[in-house]
């Protein structure tokens, strides 16, 4: 398995775990009132957007998911995960290596009082995949926290279950 084929693999994974985390969200009775978990759905689709939005050359709105409720950012979710996958199905291995300068680069160089070091594209990308898993397992402890049911969301469960597409039926259409 190539770079391209991991990535396009992490990308299945994410999408198919966001819906899940999505479904027991949406069906959790104290979810839809926790401000955590607004809070941390809010910044994983947002930084999602983020890097999904510089991949397409698209302007990148920080504030594009202030504002919307549980619904409202489950669908931009959705939308954000069709973004990437179609990014990532059009993508060569040989663009993979070329410098792909994030639109926050420079926040993060003031932030930490140097500059960043140049990032790939596979890196990118890459880490938009592993940065949304982090946050899903934050989503997760919480919506067991307030009542909920977190599902299990490891790529390893994905690919016990034989890698399944996406159940988006309790978000709706993007």
């Amino acid at each position: 398995m190539n770079s391209l084929e991991l990535i396009g693999e992490a990308f299945r994974h994410m999408e198919w775990a966001d819906a899940r985390v999505w479904t027991a969200v949406l069906a959790a009775d104290g979810a839809a009132a926790d401000a955590d978990i607004l809070e941390r759905l809010r910044h994983l689709h947002t930084t999602q957007l983020g890097f999904v939005s510089s991949w397409l050359g698209r302007p990148f709105d920080r504030d594009a998911t202030k504002g919307l409720d549980l619904p409202g950012l489950a669908r931009l979710c959705r939308g954000v995960n069709a973004d990437a996958a179609g990014y990532a199905a059009q993508v060569r291995e040989a663009d993979l290596d070329a410098v792909h300068v994030l639109p926050w680069a420079a926040f993060v160089s003031k932030r930490m009082g140097r500059e960043v070091a140049p990032s790939t594209l596979r890196e990118t990308m890459l880490q938009c995949a592993m940065h949304s898993h982090y946050h899903r397992a934050q989503v997760n402890t919480r919506l067991k926290q307030v009542g909920g049911t977190p599902p299990p969301v490891d790529f390893i469960a994905w690919v016990w279950a034989n890698k399944p597409r996406p159940d988006w039926s309790a978000v709706g259409p993007a």
